[in-house]
Order: structure tokens, then C-alpha cells, then sequence
């Protein structure tokens, strides 16, 4: 019997100790309550990806409500882009998203060169494009393999790992850095690729492209894998429209919408980019379409290589950059997704203002719609299926 098939007042004399017996009363209809818990998740938990804080209102193991809390990781990087020169802030930029570093640098360089009218050399474009496609792969196999260790699986995040160092070795041998590159410059990138680089990157994109279907195998073939995403955080288009979110979170609810295909830039419209896109907006659509990014990205490489024609990769640069006086906007598909710069310039060499639009920060803003009514285990599911960096939320 349970203690709901109780009725009100009865008591019951469960024997305790030999000769002994206890009375239980129970009041009303005998129905259990119980009280609200608030739970927080991080600041320093693994599955928040960073220092956020997301305060879970729950009701047994259900979530009512969830709270992201930002600003842990704030450190005034707006602010400090008006004292710094274009060139210098190339540096600065490339550390609100430390996975994305290259192409926070391109994104900025584009409206810098904007600003000045600056035509930049086609071979420098054509590197700017790889670089951007292999960082795009870097940032995505860490969330690949972390995403697969927070639903219990390790084996992808030693794969991931594997293929990272390759890349980031290849890079390194370029640019000089494995995370902040500080590789691109006004008016191109600061030195021409390394002799056998170009032999190099063709066989580790092809290697890299075989790699990739580990991850379907160990993943998204998994049951166990599909049983804990499939379903799990559906986001509606609507709704993701509504948040401004963009890259793989939006495209897993069906719109292809990329900035390399809407506004292309570089020399994105001389080459064929596939989209992935999702059916039902859930975490395994997130994935799946993240996963197909990087398959993209393969294609991609594979085009520059047949492109890249000779020629400077940089224009020669006077000692002291000013951009005249004026406002501009540009934008491009950053790993994450949709990444802007909005710079105003006052004729000096450092900027007016410098205002940034990152796709970490719209992300988390829609985590509140997504972990209503979760389960405590599927809230760590939709936690890292929501793509975002905490440096590139608070800035």
C-alpha cells in the first residue's frame, strides 16, 4: 500500500521493535508536496562551457524556470578597443572568442578595410578563407568531443583531440600561434603560407574529412546518444528568429541561413558552400548540423586549393593607420555563428567606438525558452547543444 491509497485519518502500526508499534497519522488526502529547490549550475560546472552561471528553479527533478546569470568573464573589451590602433587590435579581438580567433580577426580587418577603401590582394583573400574554414573546423571538434564526454561518452573527445593537434600544428607553422594568431593585418595577412604548407593541407583535410565519419559512428549512430537528444530541446524557428540566434543552433530549425551564402565576402562567391539544416530544432539537429559544417568546411579547403592563385598577400601599410571620419558595419559566419562589428571612426587611428555582435551572446539568451519543463539530465543536453563561448557572452 502506498501512502496515497491512504485516507485521510488513517493510521497505520508498522512494527518497529519487537513488541512495539508505531502511528502514523495521515492528514488530507494523503497526497505528497513538495517544496521548490533552486539549483546552480556553475559558475565552474564542465557542461556550462565556461564561467556561466544558469540558476535552475526546480520542482523535483523537473526544471520551472532557468536564470543565466553573464558577467563573470566581462573584462570591458569594447572599451579597451578605443585605445588600442587597428593593428593592435587585431590582437585584442581575437581573444573574446579564444576557439574563433582567426576569424574574429578577418571579421574586423573586413570593416577596417571598409572604413578605408582598401582593395586587398586576391591571394590574401584566398588565405583568409582557408585559415577561417580550418579555424571553423578547430572550434567545432571541441565542441563535438565535449558534448559526447557530457552524455557519457569519452572516446569522441580523444578523437576530437587528435585531429585538433594536427590543425592547430599546421596553423602554427603559418601564423607562429596554436590560439591567438594575430595573423591578419589592414589589407591582408602579415606574411605568405610556409613553403609545403599547401602540399600539407591537402593531405590533412583529406584525412581530416575520413575522421569525420568516427564521429557519425560514435555518435549520432549511438542509441544511447540518440535517445538522449533526439526530442530533447526542440527550438521552433520563430522563436529562434526571435532571439537572434544564428550558426548551427539556428540552422538545425531549418533555414539555411549563413553569411557566407547571404552576404558573401572574401571570395565566398566564387565557391560552392552547402548549409546544413535541421528538421525539429532539437539537440540532435544542433549537432548533426554542426557536425555538417565541418564536412562543409572540408569542401571548402578543397576549393581554395584548386583557387589560390600567386601574387602579395599584404599591401604596404603607412607607419601610422587612420580610418576618416564615418561609420561602418560588416559581418561574417563565424564558427559559432553570426559575428558583426560596428566600428566609427572620429579621423584618429584608434577607433571612436567599437560595438561587437556575437552569436554567443544571443545563444544563451534563449536557454530560459529551452530548460522550461527539462529534466535535470536533459538540461545538461540542451546546455551544450546551444553552442556559445562565455568569453564571447560577456566580453
Amino acid at each position: 500500500m502506498s501512502v496515497s491509497d491512504l485516507s485521510a485519518k488513517q493510521t497505520i502500526h508498522p512494527a518497529s521493535a519487537p513488541g512495539e508499534s508505531l502511528n502514523l497519522e495521515i492528514v488530507g488526502d494523503g497526497a505528497f508536496t513538495t517544496a521548490d529547490m533552486t539549483l546552480s549550475v556553475g559558475p565552474a560546472h564542465p557542461a556550462t562551457h565556461g564561467v556561466l552561471r544558469v540558476v535552475l528553479e526546480m520542482d523535483g527533478e523537473r526544471v520551472k524556470s532557468a536564470h543565466p546569470v553573464i558577467g563573470y568573464m566581462h573584462r570591458g573589451f569594447e572599451k579597451l578597443a578605443e585605445h588600442r590602433d587597428f593593428r593592435q587590435n587585431a590582437a585584442l579581438v581575437n581573444r573574446h572568442d579564444w576557439l574563433s580567433g582567426m576569424s574574429n580577426e578577418i571579421g574586423l580587418m573586413l570593416t577596417v578595410e571598409r572604413m578605408l577603401e582598401m582593395e586587398v590582394p586576391e591571394r590574401a583573400q584566398w588565405i583568409r578563407m582557408l585559415m577561417a574554414e580550418y579555424n571553423r573546423i578547430l572550434n567545432h571538434l571541441l565542441f563535438v568531443g565535449s558534448y559526447g564526454l557530457e552524455l557519457g561518452a569519452i572516446t569522441p573527445m580523444f578523437y576530437a583531440t587528435r585531429e585538433r593537434e594536427r590543425i592547430q600544428y599546421l596553423l602554427e607553422s603559418a601564423t607562429g600561434g596554436r590560439l591567438h594568431y594575430t595573423y591578419n593585418q589592414p589589407g591582408g595577412v602579415k606574411i605568405d603560407l610556409p613553403k609545403g604548407f599547401l602540399h600539407q593541407s591537402v593531405e590533412l583535410v583529406a584525412d581530416v574529412r575520413k575522421r569525420l565519419r568516427d564521429f557519425d559512428d560514435l555518435l549520432l549512430g549511438n542509441e544511447i546518444f540518440q535517445a538522449r537528444t533526439k526530442g530533447v530541446g526542440p527550438l521552433s524557428t520563430d522563436v529562434a528568429l526571435s532571439y537572434g540566434v544564428s550558426g548551427p543552433t539556428l540552422q538545425a530549425t531549418g533555414i539555411p541561413e549563413d553569411v557566407r551564402v547571404s552576404e558573401p565576402y572574401l571570395k565566398y562567391d566564387e565557391v560552392e558552400v552547402p548549409v546544413p539544416v535541421g528538421e525539429n530544432g532539437d539537440s540532435w539537429d544542433r549537432f548533426y548540423c554542426l557536425l555538417g559544417r565541418m564536412k562543409a568546411s572540408c569542401h571548402i579547403i578543397e576549393q581554395i586549393h584548386d583557387h589560390l592563385p600567386p601574387g602579395p598577400v599584404n599591401v604596404k601599410l603607412p607607419k601610422m593607420v587612420k580610418a576618416p571620419e564615418g561609420a561602418t558595419y560588416a559581418r561574417v559566419e563565424n564558427p559559432l555563428g553570426s559575428l558583426g562589428y560596428w566600428l566609427e571612426s572620429d579621423g584618429g587611428r584608434t577607433p571612436w567606438r567599437l560595438k561587437m555582435r556575437t552569436a554567443s551572446f544571443s545563444n544563451v539568451q534563449v536557454l530560459p525558452y529551452l530548460l522550461e519543463g527539462v529534466l535535470v539530465p536533459d538540461a545538461i543536453s540542451v546546455l551544450g547543444s546551444v553552442f556559445f563561448v562565455v568569453g564571447d557572452v560577456d566580453r
